[in-house]
C-alpha cells in the first residue's frame, strides 16, 4: 500500500469525479426525458438551456478532472513515477495496468469533448449532432470512471 498522502489525494479526486458523474447522470436522464431533437434545438427555452448548460459543465469537468487529476493520482498511488510522463503515456500505462480499457478510446473521447466544448457551428443541426456525440461520449466516460472505481476498491479497499 502506498503512502497515505497519495491515497488521500486519490480519494478526494475520486469523490470529486463521482460528484460530477452523479450530476452528469441526472442531466443525461433529464435530456432523455426531454427528448430534444434537431428542430427543437433551434428554439430552446430557459429550462432546456439550463439543462444543456449543466450537461456541458459536468461533462467537460468530469473528463478534465479524470484526465488531469484522477488518472495521475491513480498512478501515484500505485507507486508510478509520472513526473516526466506525458499524458498519452500515462493513459497507455493505465491501460497496461488494467485501469483504463483503451488509451486510444480515451483519446477519441477527448477529441469529442474538444469539438463539443470549443467549436461552435452556426447550424443548429451541427450543434445538435455534437450534443448527441457528447452525450454518447459522456456515457462512455462514466463507464471509464466505473472501471477505475472498481479497480480502486479491489486494489486499495474502501477509501471512504
Amino acid at each position: 500500500m502506498k503512502h497515505p498522502v497519495e491515497l488521500l489525494a486519490l480519494k478526494q479526486t475520486h469523490e470529486q469525479c463521482l460528484a460530477h458523474a452523479d450530476a452528469l447522470g441526472e442531466a443525461l436522464a433529464d435530456m432523455r426525458v426531454r427528448a430534444l431533437d434537431a428542430a427543437s434545438y433551434e428554439h430552446l427555452d430557459k429550462d432546456d438551456r439550463r439543462l444543456l448548460d449543466q450537461f456541458a459543465y459536468r461533462y467537460t469537468r468530469l473528463q478534465d478532472d479524470m484526465g488531469a487529476k484522477l488518472m495521475p493520482a491513480v498512478l501515484r498511488a500505485l507507486g508510478e513515477d509520472i513526473a516526466a510522463m506525458p499524458a498519452l503515456d500515462r493513459f497507455a500505462r493505465l491501460e497496461q495496468l488494467g485501469w483504463l480499457a483503451s488509451a486510444d478510446d480515451w483519446a477519441t473521447l477527448r477529441q469529442i469533448r474538444n469539438a463539443f466544448a470549443h467549436d461552435y457551428p452556426d447550424s443548429a443541426q451541427e450543434r445538435f449532432e455534437r450534443l448527441q456525440a457528447a452525450a454518447s461520449a459522456a456515457s462512455q466516460l462514466m463507464d471509464c470512471l466505473g472501471l477505475i472505481s472498481r479497480q480502486m476498491l479491489q486494489r486499495f479497499g474502501d477509501l471512504h
